[in-house]
């Protein structure tokens, strides 16, 4: 079946951007408003050191200004996101591209400008209380007194970001517009289109022709493309080391770990233990080779539920329902929260023609965050929905806890609310499913998690770091180099499983890539998770929790963490997760067996 045009979708289970602006003429009343106040922004230029009231005012003005243009800019960003083949969309986006790079370069001195204000009168002026909500921010602007360059060679670096988003930009359109798939048979044989969004159902069917077909032509269209999407990611890997070498950092990993004042050895440690849990993840994958019946499992045999018997639709509105009930250890104020969210349609349910793939949260602060589905009726779209809304929460208790200088929460913390709903809900489904059966599909779906969160994350995390080490080194990241290294880490994270052509290309669809050192957090994030889970259900109270949602941008996500009760400079929370991982396996090969 074709897909809808968005003109043609329900608004029923459409966002609601007329929250943010009523229409597009007060969002083009803004870009204009924000366009005529970039140029006052350089009047402060040389007075930071003049006094705290000067420093406080030139912080506020900018806040303030910025403040508007991540509205302006967030609407069409969303509105786009909707349908990416929209020319309106396209054009307000770029405008607001060249926009926030006007921005960026009129106040491209301010960094330069507080690390030249002499440390002692820096520290003076941040004593007064109105500098107070800026003292984290100028705490962080001097942390990086080493890797910040003079105000003429920022606002150079300031001029080159808009150009070096292409790589992202060119990856966005060949992959969400320009790319068609064929036809597969469907398991009634009849012919349907293969999309982004169906083809994750077509990879869990029972029926392995119809899986292997949709895993063949899916990753055989990307193969066609395999020089251009490598000579795109090179691209984005070339800008990541430039701006490493050029900011005097060890590595482009470095350089963005640092950023969240994260030390890399977070990064290798996590790496270092997933290795060691690979034994477990080949016993798992030695459990669906049996329990499939196959005598050789293939990367298109990983995806499909293991018990055949077991049929677990969820529809959307059971969804919302089952959200709201395995989130109650959160407490009475965060159901209502999840209502306001429903009943405000801060969520963009299902797939049309040129929206953007996937799922993601989008915090707008003061104004709530919103949620972008490809919703298809199944358990793992519900799980996305836990997810999604999960950082949607996150966002919106520190939208509202803090101002706007402290709001938006580091990447690395980015994960955790959202897989503390998922943990929940698998939590609660393993609780009250009474069928064996229906409880061992639960128990799959979160080894599943395990697989695709922790171990699949940290493979990808693994790939960027080898791929930026060896543009470092000068080893040329042609299509063949990057398509071997993600082979030989298939074989190594998935032993006994046959690498199946065209695996070598996966990470080429791999949006997050275009965000370096991104996804090793989902990881992370995933071992937080159920370390924070298991402490919730096992003392009844979740205010510790709560209160880490609330915290915003205003510590440094290790700090922030630890008030949740995790410490990840220690290796005992991905290791605790890998426990977890273990027993779970346990439980469902015992349940298996009994069935």
């Amino acid at each position: 079946m074709e897909l809808k045009q968005r003109k043609d979708m329900n608004p029923a289970f459409m966002w609601d951007l007329s929250h943010i602006f009523p229409d597009k003429e007060a969002w083009e009343a803004s870009f204009k408003k924000v366009e005529a106040g970039i140029p006052a922004l350089a009047d402060f230029r040389g007075t930071l050191g003049e006094s705290a009231a000067q420093l406080e005012k030139a912080f506020r003005a900018i806040d303030t200004l910025g403040e508007k243009l991540e509205l302006t800019y967030l609407y069409a960003m969303l509105y786009k996101s909707g349908d990416n083949g929209d020319p309106e969309a396209q054009a307000m986006e770029a405008r607001c591209m060249s926009l926030l790079v006007n921005f960026n370069t009129t106040t491209a001195w301010l960094v330069p400008e507080v690390l030249a204000i002499p440390e002692d009168t820096l520290a003076s002026f941040m004593e007064t209380e109105g500098l107070a909500t800026y003292r984290h921010m100028v705490d962080d602007i001097t942390r990086s007194r080493a890797h910040t360059l003079d105000a003429a060679r920022e606002q150079l670096l300031a001029q080159l970001s808009d150009a070096a988003q292409s790589p992202d930009n060119s990856f966005t359109m060949l992959h969400n517009v320009d790319m068609t798939f064929p036809t597969v048979k469907d398991e009634a044989g009849n012919d349907v289109q293969l999309t982004h969004g169906n083809f994750s159902v077509f990879r869990e069917s029972r029926d392995q022709r119809v899986r292997k077909e949709a895993f063949e032509k899916y990753f055989g269209e990307f193969k066609r493309y395999n020089n251009t999407f490598a000579a795109m990611y090179a691209g984005n890997v070339k800008f990541d080391t430039f701006y490493a070498n050029i900011r005097s950092h060890e590595s482009a990993c470095a350089a963005s770990l640092f950023q969240s004042n994260v030390p890399v050895s977070v990064y290798s440690s996590l790496i270092e233990a997933i290795h060691s849990g690979l034994p477990t993840m080949r016993r798992y994958l030695d459990l669906r080779k049996k329990v499939l019946g196959l005598d050789e499992l293939n990367m298109y045999d990983l995806y499909v539920p293991m018990l055949e018997s077991v049929d677990y639709p969820v529809s959307f509105e059971e969804a919302k329902a089952l959200v709201k009930e395995a989130t109650k250890p959160l407490g009475e104020e965060y159901g209502k929260l999840l209502d306001k969210a429903y009943r405000e349609n801060w969520m963009d349910v299902y797939e049309n023609k040129g929206k953007t793939t996937g799922a993601f949260s989008c915090g707008v602060h003061g104004v709530h965050p919103y949620v972008l589905l490809n919703y298809t009726d199944t358990l793992n779209d519900a799980f996305t929905v836990a997810h999604e809304l999960g950082h949607a929460m996150h966002s919106y208790l520190s939208s509202e806890a803090q101002d706007y200088p402290n709001h938006n929460y580091h990447i690395l913390v980015a994960e955790v609310a959202s897989t503390v709903n998922e943990v929940l809900m698998t939590m609660h489904l393993l609780k009250t499913e009474q069928d064996k059966a229906r409880k061992a599909y639960i128990l799959n779906h979160f080894l599943e998690g395990f697989r695709t969160t922790v171990f699949r994350q940290t493979l990808f995390a693994e790939f960027e770091r080898t791929a930026h080490e060896m543009e470092q080194a000068g080893i040329p990241l042609t299509a063949e180099a990057l398509n071997k290294v993600y082979k030989d880490l298939v074989t190594l994270y998935y032993a006994g499983v046959n690498p199946s052509e065209p695996i070598e290309v996966e990470w080429s669809y791999i949006p997050h890539f275009y965000n370096a050192f991104y996804v090793y957090q989902y990881a992370t994030g995933f071992s937080s998770a159920v370390a924070i889970v298991n402490n919730i259900l096992k003392t009844g109270d979740a205010s510790d929790y709560l209160r880490f949602l609330t915290l915003g941008g205003s510590r440094y996500p290790l700090d922030e963490l630890k008030v949740a009760g995790v410490d990840l400079t220690k290796p005992e929370a991905v290791r605790s997760a890998l426990d977890v991982f273990a027993a779970s396996l346990e439980e469902l090969e015992a349940l298996l067996a009994d069935i």
